[in-house]
């Protein structure tokens, strides 16, 4: 399993007036948004995850987690479960199979056109069979691609197979269209895998994000729980209470996309 833990450079230091910061965005929303939340890379419990799970619990806000299924075993997965408990604000879906890149040239992917259309339904089917099985009604046949993207034969072989929608970055469904019947509920809005590199223009990146996604009614934001600190997760807390108690934004989960 290899994931990068690296910190982006905003979560080192938080302006003072990032209340006011925020606020001001959600109140320019122009009417009112549908927002998500969709963790990455789940699967092996540890302090970070633990700290997500409580602040989304504490928030009553709607977590959609992606599951990667090679890294899942029966101790994982009971010991995630029995930190998140029973409750219908958690999605636990598909995350690939290992989210390992088998792309020699070009971006990253695990589902991308280097592989051939057996191998690649074969570990789709592999990791939908796991999770099903370790996780029975828990498990939600939603699928969230490795680095949020794969080429058209992907696409309709998840339709084939019964998956009910994919989840990827915005822009992917003008590169890579999908078959009819399978929507794409897009993250536009990024916490922790960001590139900018000083925090001053971290957080203006992030806003625009946030001021952007919310200009059309649809914001996903994707999280890494790797890559977190404390400042991470207090601006989560700050940020899951005002989506929440906005009159501009709604929390949902995948299912209420649909």
């Amino acid at each position: 399993m290899i994931v990068k833990n690296l910190v982006s450079s905003l979560w080192q230091a938080v302006p003072a007036d990032v209340e006011h910061r925020l606020a001001a965005v959600l109140d320019a929303a122009p009417g009112q948004c549908r927002v998500f939340f969709r963790a990455d890379d789940v699967a092996v419990p540890g302090r970070a995850m633990a700290r997500m799970l409580e602040v989304f619990t504490a928030n009553r806000v709607p977590l959609c987690m992606a599951v990667v299924p090679a890294w899942l075993n029966a101790s994982r997965w009971h010991e995630l479960r029995a930190k998140a408990g029973e409750s219908s604000q958690w999605c636990w879906h598909q995350h690939g199979w290992r989210h390992h890149n088998h792309q020699t040239m070009g971006k990253k992917g695990e589902f991308g056109n280097e592989r051939d259309a057996q191998a690649k339904q074969a570990d789709i089917e592999r990791g939908r069979d796991k999770l099903a099985g370790l996780m029975g009604r828990d498990f939600q046949p939603f699928f969230t691609p490795p680095w949020n993207r794969f080429d058209r034969e992907t696409g309709e072989i998840l339709a084939r197979t019964g998956f009910r929608a994919v989840s990827r970055s915005a822009g992917e469904g003008k590169k890579v269209p999908l078959p009819p019947g399978l929507p794409d509920l897009f993250i536009n809005t990024d916490l922790h895998t960001r590139n900018e590199s000083t925090p001053a223009e971290g957080w203006d990146a992030l806003f625009a994000e946030f001021k952007d996604a919310l200009a059309t009614g649809h914001c996903g934001v994707m999280l890494h729980h790797q890559r977190t600190n404390g400042a991470a997760f207090d601006f989560l807390d700050l940020l899951l209470r005002a989506v929440r108690s906005h009159p501009n934004t709604e929390a949902v989960t995948f299912d209420d996309l649909l």
